[in-house]
């Protein structure tokens, strides 16, 4: 069966993000805002998958992903892949970013540009601001070299002793708790005209002189380190997971070299100091056209004041089914609540952790955390709860990858409130998204269960796309139960009414689902899948889609990042469409609907069809049976496949397509689309209950 490189697929992904900022007609520092998510997402990349091919290759693996290639190879073929998006990102950002940019009066200062009065202004901020905060690394080829920072702007110095003439290297790496530009308004006529930046190492780099008095800066060169972040803890003999989590996150700060970023244009000895110190080897050096770290450019594209170069806001709605003061649990009692976020607002699953805290009927909150805010109104809700004597039991994942330190301290910070800590599960990630709230009713035990697609993150439930599923149903809540009971008590994950568990049951379900689709296409009936996910990866899920659509199975996928399905004419893939819509949220809800004989089964999940998802960790698969919440994920998917302007079709060779609107065809942008139809949900909610007077009746239990 044919695939595509899950590396270099992951690339092409990337390559359509900047296919969002080199387009013209978005406002421009949304275009930056674009190039800024490319770099981030780059830096990830090397850190985790570059990093992990690393380490098979330097123990001489030459073991072979589904497409066929070794280590090796996939690294040689990642490096041409992405000296090829280097080149797009520099060539966008110097021949249109930049200009235009200072056309609006943001621009990038050269040093030889600036007035003296200018580099008074920056000379000044250097000694109270920045040389202070710098500790300069000597350079000694006989001495060990102390570990340079990862991820952050080093400036190397070729300083000249003036007594004997003699050379050394020196090392500065860039504090971290400085801005990477400093903002130094342009004046003239005595009037502010625009905003030059200054990047921190440039300003370092020129004054850096006070730091060595007797010596002159011969030159000096900006560079950065990427470092293999695929370190993780061996939890076979582990006593004291919190303590093997620190040495981790020790390890990653001083872990082998994967990618070296420095200036195309910069004196060859200081390249050549770099590499012998770094240990970095030539195909792990990329030279950059311009500035590094493109991902800090992120702090530009909010720069204050230029709100007509950013696109309008879209604020999240209230859901029309909650009405505003009512408790969350009444309203749970009559009905399930399906939110689409962020077109809705994430308040409601705020509240109910928030309302479950102080109110005095409930017992117990039991929540698995995977990623939280770094202000996180989930924690503080928590804390207060176990203050007010509720049974709180947290299952905290310490190993979700570069929030390990974040969750450390949010683990000890709800255990000191008396919150019971569960550091996840041997051997696996916990990655499933659930809260469920436990109450008194008259004598009686009710539970209340949150279960969703994303984490439990009010920042980034503003910026990515997530579904969450609120109910009361006994099935859902039995359910909750047994799967906190598996997961804190060491138990099996069986017995399941409702919820399907990963690693246990959801591939062989969704196999089951998929099979059950091809027997009904070959016998003659319609047979459909349609699903959005973030990732496809798994191989026994691919062949099942692959078998499906021979039979004559119609398939949809709305797939944002990693396709490793290979699209094309072949009859095991012509009956398969490919998108990927990349626009102003992060695509990032799980929904899948199955035809089943035109009764649609659906569901949103936590995991992606990737094999670390289904095989490597506990995620949950929840069936949405409400028939309202089941008929609007049915519309939420079939959006994708309308989107002509933000979407893009998966090609056969791993590459994409931005899909164009056909002539006399009218503009449809999914998520355009779903932001005014949550709008215009809200606005007549609120219109209805302007104008209806509405009697209060006794809450009755729902079957």
């Amino acid at each position: 069966m044919p695939f595509v490189n899950r590396e270099l697929s992951w690339l092409e992904f990337n390559q359509r993000v900047l296919e969002e900022a080199q387009r013209e007609s978005l406002p421009l520092l949304e275009r930056l805002k674009f190039l800024a998510i490319t770099a981030s997402n780059l830096d990830e990349f090397f850190q985790v998958r570059v990093g992990g091919l690393h380490l098979m290759q330097k123990s001489g693996s030459r073991k072979r992903g589904i497409t066929g290639m070794t280590p090796s190879q996939q690294l040689q073929k990642i490096r041409d892949r992405a000296t090829c998006l280097y080149q797009d990102q520099y060539a966008l950002l110097n021949d249109e970013l930049l200009p235009k940019l200072a056309q609006e009066n943001l621009i990038l200062a050269q040093w030889e540009n600036l007035t003296l009065e200018q580099l008074k202004i920056l000379n000044y901020r250097f000694d109270n601001g920045i040389f202070p905060l710098l500790t300069p690394l000597a350079y000694d080829p006989e001495v060990p070299m102390p570990s340079l920072p990862a991820m952050h702007i080093i400036l190397v110095c070729e300083l000249i002793n003036r007594e004997d003439n003699s050379s050394r290297h020196v090392f500065i790496p860039m504090p971290e708790l400085l801005p990477r530009f400093v903002h130094l308004p342009a004046m003239e006529n005595n009037k502010t005209s625009n905003d030059l930046l200054v990047p921190t190492e440039t300003i370092v780099a020129h004054c850096c002189a006070e730091l060595f008095p007797d010596e002159t800066i011969k030159a000096t060169m900006p560079f950065r380190i990427t470092r293999n972040g695929d370190i993780a803890v061996q939890e076979e003999d582990v006593i004291d997971l919190t303590g093997e989590m620190e040495e981790v996150l020790a390890a990653r700060k001083t872990s082998n070299t994967v990618r070296l970023e420095l200036p195309d244009k910069a004196p060859a000895n200081l390249k050549r100091i770099v590499r012998e110190v770094t240990g970095a080897s030539p195909n792990e050096v990329y030279p950059l056209n311009g500035p590094l770290a493109l991902s800090d450019f992120m702090s530009v594209a909010i720069t204050p004041g230029y709100d007509d170069l950013r696109d309008e806001s879209w604020q999240p709605q209230p859901s029309p089914i909650i009405e505003p003061g009512e408790s969350i649990f009444s309203t749970l009692t009559d009905k399930d609540i399906l939110l689409n976020h962020p077109y809705e607002s994430f308040e409601p699953v705020l509240r109910f952790l928030e309302e479950a805290a102080s109110d005095p009927h409930t017992i117990a909150i039991k929540q698995v955390l995977y990623r939280t805010a770094s202000e996180s109104r989930v924690i503080d809700a928590l804390i207060k709860a176990a203050e007010n004597g509720k049974q709180v039991t947290v299952l905290i994942e310490l190993k979700a990858r570069f929030d390990e330190a974040r969750n450390l301290s949010r683990a000890g910070e709800l255990q000191r409130a008396g919150v019971q800590i569960v550091y996840g599960v041997k051997g696996l990630k916990t990655h499933a998204k659930i809260a469920l709230v436990i109450r008194n009713e008259d004598g009686l035990l009710k539970r209340y269960v949150h279960l969703g697609t994303g984490n439990y993150n009010e920042s980034t439930s503003r910026l990515y796309t997530d579904v969450s599923y609120l109910t009361s149903l006994p099935a859902y809540g039995k359910d909750a139960s047994l799967f906190f009971n598996a997961v804190t008590g060491r138990s099996k994950l069986t017995r399941f009414r409702k919820i399907i568990p990963a690693p246990t049951h959801m591939k062989p379900r969704l196999l089951e689902l998929i099979a059950a689709e091809a027997k009904r296409a070959k016998n003659g009936e319609t047979a459909k899948i349609t699903a959005k996910i973030n990732s496809l990866q798994d191989k026994e899920i691919i062949e099942a889609l692959y078998k499906a659509a021979k039979q004559g199975v119609i398939i949809r996928l709305n797939i944002r990042g990693i396709c490793c399905l290979k699209t094309g004419k072949r009859k095991e893939a012509k009956n398969i469409e490919v998108v990927s819509i990349i626009d102003r949220y992060l695509e990032h809800a799980r929904i899948f609907s199955f035809h089943h004989g035109g009764r649609p089964l659906v569901y949103i999940a936590s995991a992606d069809w990737m094999t670390r998802n289904l095989d490597k960790r506990v995620e949950l698969m929840i069936p949405i049976e409400d028939r309202p919440s089941k008929k609007r994920l049915i519309e939420i998917l079939n959006s994708a496949f309308k989107d002509n302007t933000n979407a893009f079709r998966i090609l056969d060779n791993g590459s994409s397509q931005r899909i164009e609107r056909a002539k006399g065809a009218k503009h449809f942008r999914m998520q355009e689309h779903l932001q005014k139809q949550a709008h215009k949900a809200a606005k007549a909610s609120a219109h209805i209950r302007s104008t209806t007077f509405d009697p209060h009746t006794p809450a009755k239990s729902r079957p």
